[in-house]
């Protein structure tokens, strides 16, 4: 959420372009009469490619900075151009500060790609494929499609009237905005399948690395499943299919190249380039446990009702209870001199009720509340001075009755600066690179990974190992470790 803060700051209040959402894939919808924000700032104000570059950072929790990797990353990428039927192309590449396993490309040659994703993957090779892939579609212009797309949906700027006509729909709406993002037909995905193996084979790459990357990520996507998680953003499968047909279309097209076992895959070199790399969600830009969010960076904690499911995207902490209830909670700046219930009566938000406006504190922050209705969701809303900012909670039910209104009541009531020795506990988790010995197993080196549940299944398909692969002394391996 920090890269929502500055977000926040800095177009002054394009934090509720949705209640759910901060963009929409969805330009179908019906519209309907919902309160809305007055937003200063339109991010669709900029240049198109600028547009969409601050809209993926907004959605994949800005850059991720490491230079070594990104120096590593920008070497493999200029030698897939090299071998690529378009050398004279320029590509720029952004790793993204998101645990989602993901990748994409806009029509500029701008190539971005999650941490995520580099944890998945094992080698060179395997990072490569994807890069390529991407560089297909930049090749064959399967890109200009995309922004044209991106453009009729007006992801970014819309107001929460463009969201919502169905509640559950509205609250997957930021998820589904990212897929538009690689929304490609079938046919066009198998074009670039095609050729990004032809790129990376002729880069010298092992060929085949597209279909252990697209194995492991499906096998990925079903551990999760199992697990009984949701991806923190859509990924890569989402967008790019890794179904049977396709994982064997890509061996075949290896094979047009060369037999297993040939082309390059530098996987020592490519796991020391990761070590260290941080591993799932980022606590320096907030993260979820359960109800609760916590922010050591900025220092605040708070719990959700009973039953929400709580997302921390880069715009803002998005919760939702089914399909009836919702959250949000992000900030902005008001001037010090301007009271919070003068704020809530401002006209950032439509249709509310100036007479339910309350003042009161928070665990000795000052607060104020306010009621909104719309057509179909009727608002909770809150504003809380932390600091030098303003902290908006922005609850809906679709059915707001007084037991529901008083768990937004109790909800926004444990709001709390976390302590000093609250924030020191707090590390992210990330990778270490370790090589077996002798007398280690996968069941051994999965029970120094940091636990959280499914460890042995979890270490396998971090390592891309199959379900009877055994440990060999040597082999350099991936942990997650606090």
């Amino acid at each position: 959420m920090a890269a929502a803060l500055i977000t926040a700051r800095r177009w002054r209040g394009v934090a509720l372009a949705a209640l759910l959402a901060g963009c929409t894939s969805m330009p179908d919808n019906q519209q309907v009469s919902l309160p809305v924000p007055q937003a200063a700032e339109q991010a669709d104000a900029q240049p198109a490619e600028t547009r969409e570059h601050l809209r993926i950072l907004a959605s994949y929790g800005g850059i991720y900075e490491n230079a070594r990797l990104q120096a590593e990353i920008g070497k493999l990428v200029d030698r897939l151009v090299a071998a690529s039927e378009r050398p004279n192309l320029k590509y720029q590449v952004t790793i993204l500060n998101s645990p989602a396993i993901n990748a994409f490309a806009l029509p500029n040659g701008h190539l971005y790609v999650t941490r995520g994703l580099i944890a998945l993957a094992n080698d060179k090779a395997e990072l490569a494929s994807v890069l390529a892939h991407e560089m297909g579609h930049v090749i064959a212009r399967h890109a200009d499609i995309r922004e044209d797309q991106a453009k009729q949906a007006a992801l970014i700027g819309h107001v929460v009237s463009d969201v919502l006509s169905d509640p559950q729909m509205g609250a997957l709406a930021l998820a589904k905005s990212k897929l538009t993002l690689a929304a490609f037909s079938r046919a066009q995905e198998f074009e670039a399948d095609g050729i990004g193996v032809g790129i990376s084979a002729r880069a010298g790459f092992d060929p085949f690395g597209a279909s252990r990357f697209l194995a492991d990520m499906q096998r990925n996507a079903d551990l999760k499943a199992a697990a009984g998680g949701e991806a923190r953003a859509p990924d890569f499968l989402v967008g790019h299919p890794a179904t049977p047909e396709r994982i064997k279309n890509a061996l075949a097209n290896a094979r047009q190249f060369s037999s297993p076992g040939a082309g390059e895959r530098d996987r020592d070199q490519y796991l020391g380039d990761i070590d260290g790399l941080v591993y799932g969600e980022d606590p320096s830009e907030g993260f979820v446990r359960g109800r609760r969010f916590l922010h050591p960076k900025l220092g605040f904690t708070f719990l959700a009702p009973p039953g929400f499911a709580l997302d921390n995207t880069a715009q803002a902490v998005l919760g939702l209870k089914g399909g009836n209830e919702a959250l949000r909670l992000d900030v902005v700046s008001v001037p010090a001199e301007q009271s919070l219930p003068d704020y809530l009566k401002s006209g950032w938000m439509e249709k509310v009720d100036v007479s339910s406006v309350e003042e009161f504190q928070i665990n000795g922050f000052s607060a104020a509340t306010a009621t909104a209705r719309g057509d179909q969701w009727s608002f909770r809303l809150f504003a809380v001075r932390f600091g030098s900012d303003v902290y908006r909670f922005i609850f809906a039910a679709k059915n707001k009755t007084d037991a529901v209104d008083r768990s937004f009541r109790v909800s926004i009531a444990t709001f709390r600066r976390m302590s000093l020795q609250e924030s020191a506990q707090v590390h992210p988790l990330h990778l270490k690179i370790v090589t077996a010995g002798a007398h280690d197993t996968v069941e051994t080196l999965a029970r120094r990974m940091a636990s959280s549940g499914h460890d042995i299944e979890r270490f396998r398909v971090l390592n891309g190992l199959g379900a009877h692969d055994t440990m060999k002394p040597g082999t350099k391996v991936k942990l997650v470790v606090d």
